[in-house]
């Protein structure tokens, strides 16, 4: 082999080798910063990971919003129309935020099977539903039907 194309081989392996572990490191960085999806039927069926940052999305439950008195404390429960799943969140709850209105909360599934949540997102405006809410509630259409019919706007 010549020695000039030798040259350009051996390069262009360097540059391949450090670009895939480039990439591989990225990904790997991205990989703790990932919040999984999951409907409250993935919790009845056991298909969620404890202790793991998830994100769960479905209709707060009418009357199940449950404030405590001595602190921010508020205990609720999301349903997508086939299960129930009980949140827990310690801060401010966003100003939408309501009982028969979509939510998707950002937290952790503990041993009690309850989501300890760090982040509660509410709809912004009165047409729109997150696109994970949506698909988890095809078919039940718990808060969308409701939607649809004028309530809780």
């Amino acid at each position: 082999m010549h020695p000039a194309r030798r040259q350009r081989l051996i390069l262009i392996l360097i540059l391949v080798i450090l670009s895939s572990a480039a990439v591989g490191f990225a990904t790997y960085a991205m990989r703790s910063n990932m919040d999984y999806f999951y409907p409250p039927r993935a919790f009845a069926a056991g298909e969620v990971p404890l202790e793991k940052r998830i994100r769960v999305g479905g209709c707060v439950v009418p009357g199940s919003v449950a404030r405590a008195g001595d602190s921010l404390d508020v205990r609720f429960a999301l349903t997508d129309g086939e299960a129930q799943l009980t949140v827990v969140f310690d801060k401010i709850l966003p100003d939408l935020f309501a009982e028969n209105e979509a939510a998707v909360v950002i937290g952790k599934l503990q041993q009690n099977g309850v989501v300890r949540a760090d982040k509660v997102l509410a709809k912004h405006d009165e047409t729109y539903t997150p696109p994970e809410v949506a698909d988890s509630m095809k078919g039940s259409a718990v808060c969308l039907q409701q939607e649809s019919q004028g309530v809780g706007a």
